[in-house]
């Protein structure tokens, strides 16, 4: 058992963790660097403490650091979130070692998932169908990968062992183009995780990312929650998941099939806790391992929201050596949910990630309709982190109910200060092939623009100037206003009427 939680991240995630930890009656502890210092988490935790300077190598990736800071503060259990620490062996035993309950898998589990090369022998030695790769353990040098290159064919993946998110993985075409790509994979797998190994494996042709999500415990009970469609991404990052899959449908077999296998490789490695098994689905629902998260994953909303089950709850549980509130046959999937994630970024130039203050927010709010979010107004975005801002996650009956709601609420939303993909969300949400549910992993960078509509091969003529002249009016009114608030006029007499009135009543008598 535990009464005080060190929660060894930031932004919205960790507000997402404050706020279970606070339900169940949980102490909090936040950690910040220096470009953190006013942040959401801060605010909302019990205590707070100084991490070390702005760049994550020397702040929230500093084990050492998050554990002096448990020790003094006398914390009894570490969260992770996602990134960052979530998924280093070495830090979970140095949490066991210190004595603090780890909120996650076991060392042993993380050290078999965590490293995607070592995951994909593991699980293909289960009989796990995987994506042709890089086969056997450890780690292989440049000369080795661009040796086995050929024999796997291009084009393929260079992808980061240490970690996901998109972070240390680039696309090779070539064997020219090789060499660079691996430095340049290798120099963002070391700064985003402190581990610069990676693997290679071939790109799947018209691929889908369907992701199981899996909850195990202590005692040897492990479920899955249904499958999380992931295909919206660029650059290998997601931008918008959905729960069920729109591509399984009513397969119910199929879905089964997806998740009796996820729990089969979770069992392989006596996993523990939450964790996501990834998988690359082609036309003919042919099925490939892709990789195990082996921690709490950016797009859990729209499973707890189908499924009615919070999954930061269920790790804390778990943590704290109890069974699995929920059997297999007790999971209910109930309507249709999506996620968008509002990034700090300019969708018209490149998705540049955008930095600055925001300067004013309004959330989408209304029935089924849900934001996390580790920003308010006056939060400097810095260049330091992930350029997340929120997620909008909504519920319909129906996917297309779903869709109408995230559309009602994309419209709601307000921000200001910064550059945001909002309008890029829109624009999704009135694409045929995404409302038909056709699309794939590279549906954005092949058949998608913002500024014309490439499904019907014609432009899309759009006048702003009413937004815009509506935004300024709104502004210059705001601001007459709040001039206004601080306008205090003396009255001519200097007194009020109901003295003068007093007054003249007694002279009057």
């Amino acid at each position: 058992m535990f009464n005080k939680v060190l929660i060894a991240n930031r932004g919205e995630i960790a507000v997402r963790i404050i706020r279970a930890c606070r339900e169940m009656g949980l102490q909090t502890v936040a950690v910040y660097s220096d470009a953190d210092r006013q942040g959401l988490h801060v605010r909302y935790a019990d205590e707070a403490y100084r991490l070390g300077p702005a760049p994550s190598r020397d702040s929230y990736l500093r084990a050492d650091m998050v554990l002096e800071i448990a020790r003094r503060c006398q914390a009894d259990a570490v969260h992770p979130g996602y990134g960052f620490l979530a998924e280093r062996a070495d830090f979970a035993a140095a949490c066991q070692q210190a004595g603090l309950v780890f909120i996650g898998p076991n060392p042993s589990s993380i050290a078999a998932m965590g490293d995607k090369a070592l995951a994909r022998a593991t699980l293909a030695r289960a009989g796990v169908p995987v994506v042709p790769g890089t086969e056997g353990e450890g780690a292989l040098n440049d000369d080795d990968l661009l040796d086995l290159a050929p024999k796997i064919g291009f084009p393929l993946l260079i992808k980061a062992t240490a970690g996901g998110g998109g972070k240390g993985m680039r696309e090779v075409g070539s064997l020219a183009e090789m060499p660079s790509l691996l430095q340049a994979a290798r120099r963002e797998a070391e700064s985003a995780f402190g581990d610069g190994n990676v693997y290679i494996e071939k790109v799947v042709e018209g691929a889908r990312h369907v992701e199981v999500q899996i909850l195990a415990d202590g005692l040897g009970n492990a479920i899955h929650l249904g499958e999380r469609e992931c295909s919206i991404q660029r650059r290998h990052q997601k931008l918008l998941e959905e729960c069920p899959s729109p591509f399984i449908g009513d397969d119910e077999a199929f879905r089964q099939t997806l998740g009796s296998v996820a729990v089969r490789a979770a069992q392989a490695i006596n996993y523990v806790n939450a964790g996501t098994i990834e998988f690359l689905v082609d036309k003919n629902k042919n099925f490939y391992f892709l990789e195990m998260n082996t921690r709490l994953q950016v797009e859990h909303p729209v499973t707890e929201i189908v499924t009615g089950i919070d999954i930061v709850k269920e790790q804390i549980r778990i943590a704290r050596g109890r069974s699995l509130h929920y059997k297999q046959e007790d999971v209910r999937f109930n309507g249709c949910a999506i996620e968008c994630r509002i990034n700090a970024e300019d969708p018209n130039n490149n998705f540049m990630p955008s930095t600055g203050r925001i300067t004013h927010t309004l959330l989408p709010t209304g029935p089924g309709v849900r934001v996390d979010t580790g920003v308010y107004i006056g939060f400097e975005v810095s260049p330091y982190y992930d350029s997340l801002i929120s997620k909008i996650i909504v519920w319909g009956e129906t996917r297309g109910e779903a869709i109408l709601r995230m559309r009602r609420a994309l419209e709601e939303y307000k921000i200001l200060g910064v550059r945001n993909n909002i309008a890029f969300h829109q624009r999704l949400m009135d694409s045929p092939h995404f409302i038909a549910g056709y699309y794939d992993t590279r549906f954005i960078e092949e058949r998608f623009s913002l500024d014309a509509d490439r499904e019907g091969g014609t432009a899309r003529q759009t006048d702003d100037r009413p937004d815009i002249a509506a935004i300024l009016a709104t502004l210059v009114a705001h601001q007459q206003t709040q001039r206004a608030a601080h306008m205090i006029q003396r009255n001519e007499r200097d007194t009020s009427n109901w003295k003068w009135l007093s007054r003249w009543e007694r002279l009057s008598k």
